[in-house]
């Protein structure tokens, strides 16, 4: 558990880096904090496949639901990008994901997603 810890910690951090961070301000910008937290109860499924927990499909939807512009989507979009590769995400499980939780995103998530598109 203190190794789930202490990777979600470099995620964070790492993520911070690529897209910049700061709070959630009055205009509702989604930070890489927000997304990795959504994500942290999907680790096991993104990383060995299996079931789903409930609680990985409210993350999922929350930060859909916290991503309503387009730049908000993109950090959103670099974010996971960066936990994935942390995390040594399994593609195929990553893509599934948003079905799985009956959740459309707007993009496919891939190691070569653009972001900005």
């Amino acid at each position: 558990m203190a190794n789930n810890k202490a990777t979600m910690i470099v995620v964070v951090v790492a993520a911070m880096l690529v897209v910049g961070f700061g709070p959630q301000g009055a205009e509702g910008r989604i930070t890489c904090q927000t997304v990795v937290k959504g994500l942290m109860p999907c680790t096991n499924y993104l990383t060995k496949g299996g079931a789903i927990p409930p609680a990985c499909c409210r993350g999922v939807r929350s930060i859909n639901s916290a991503a309503k512009s387009t730049a908000d989507r993109r950090t959103a979009c670099e974010c996971i990008k960066v936990a994935a590769k942390a995390y040594k995400v399994n593609v195929n499980n990553a893509a599934a994901l948003p079905r799985q939780c009956k959740v459309n995103i707007g993009y496919a998530i891939s190691y070569s997603t653009n972001c900005k598109t």
